[in-house]
């Protein structure tokens, strides 16, 4: 009966607390107060890319929970919805469609190039939405053809300027062989990063394409033994055909060192490799799960899962908290959340501490987060093991 009563005390308050309000704050306030922030995804939960899609899907998922258990955004609740594309553009068409449809949306995730590239008119068109995604792809680094959308890191020409510097540090005037896939993907920094190779003193002696996936690479690792790069930078690929192109070359007595860029730089990506990983390097925007420099957000995240979390599930994660310090800057600053104003809030990010997922201050002046750090394969201990300081472009 004392419980009942107290419920009951506890409820009047309540209502007499928002009768109150009413009272003295408009209703459009109100309105707005009570109004969802929704963040939609095509995410591929199946398909070719679903080891990083079930990754993202976590991450963006877990931050809007602990975003809404600590209040939401000045009293306004995050809403994530996903629908899942298979890593197909027209299916990620429909699901933005359907999403969009049937929610006010002011933030989307998209799952690839293509996916980015086709909606853009759409976002231009609906006005509304800030967009990031999976692809780090270097045309989309242009605030001018694509001023709705950003990168949750560096472009893919970025980490290869990353991953050139640290050369140059290391090894004044080395040899540096690029093997990339025949796909946009792979294509994507070449020619560009061939350019800065030269202007930071580095030499590029041969750059070999192969089909995505390739297995049979025995031609190709003799004419890249041949070249006896010191360095031989990987892109366009997950795994196949690194591991090859690895232990045939050391079979053959080459002394290179080997590296990759993003996608093949998780930890349980690496460690497929085997011995041939040992060693391994490659450019990494965020921190991993078991990092052990001081991290806040990664601890809450190790206390929420206890098991290891993929390098998709920290970009996910982190796309959530940049998605939603947009919204609480415009928000703050009296602004409705427009494409433009979101945008814009987010360009206004300086020196901003993403709780050690990144290690150390970011500022996004533009489409990317320019950031990023080496990492090394530590077969031993089975585990990516810093190999540079952040280095900032």
């Amino acid at each position: 009966m004392d419980t009942q009563r107290t419920s009951f005390q506890r409820r009047q308050l309540l209502l007499g607390a928002a009768g109150a309000a009413a009272l003295t704050s408009p209703l459009s306030v109100l309105a707005q107060g009570a109004e969802e922030i929704v963040i939609g995804g095509s995410i591929p939960l199946t398909g070719v890319f679903a080891f990083a899609g079930v990754g993202i899907n976590a991450g963006m998922g877990d931050y809007v929970k602990m975003l809404n258990d600590a209040g939401g955004i000045k009293g306004r609740k995050v809403k994530y919805v996903p629908e899942d594309t298979g890593y197909k553009v027209d299916v990620s068409v429909a699901a933005f469609k359907k999403i969009t449809s049937q929610n006010k949306v002011n933030l989307y995730y998209g799952d690839s190039t293509g996916f980015s590239k086709t909606i853009n008119p759409e976002l231009d068109r609906n006005g509304n939405i800030l967009m990031a995604g999976a692809s780090f792809a270097t045309e989309l680094n242009d605030p001018k053809k694509y001023p709705n959308q950003f990168l949750v890191g560096p472009d893919y020409t970025e980490m290869f300027g990353i991953l050139l510097k640290h050369i140059a540090k290391e090894k004044p005037g080395a040899k540096v062989a690029f093997v990339y896939s025949d796909s946009e993907f792979g294509r994507d920094p070449i020619e560009s990063s061939e350019a800065m190779a030269k202007q930071l003193g580095l030499s590029v002696p041969i750059k070999i394409m192969t089909p995505a996936g390739s297995v049979d690479v025995s031609t190709e690792v003799i004419k890249l033994r041949r070249a006896a790069p010191d360095y031989t930078i990987f892109h366009g690929y997950i795994l196949a055909p690194i591991p090859e192109f690895i232990t045939q070359g050391k079979q053959q007595g080459m002394t290179s060192k080997w590296m990759g860029t993003f996608w093949t730089m998780d930890s349980s990506t690496v460690m497929k490799m085997g011995d041939a990983a040992d060693g391994f390097m490659g450019v990494m925007p965020y921190r991993y799960y078991y990092d052990t420099e001081k991290a806040p957000m990664l601890e809450k995240i190790r206390a929420l899962r206890p098991e290891y979390q993929s390098t998709a599930y920290i970009q996910g994660f982190l796309a959530a908290m940049l998605f939603t310090e947009s919204a609480k800057r415009c928000l703050d600053a009296g602004k409705p959340l427009t494409g433009p104003n979101l945008k814009a809030a987010l360009n206004s990010i300086k020196d901003f501490d993403t709780g050690g997922l990144i290690g150390v201050p970011i500022t996004i002046s533009g489409n990317s987060i320019p950031v990023g750090r080496v990492y090394r394969a530590d077969m031993k201990a089975q585990k990516m093991v810093a190999a540079s300081d952040w280095i900032k472009l």
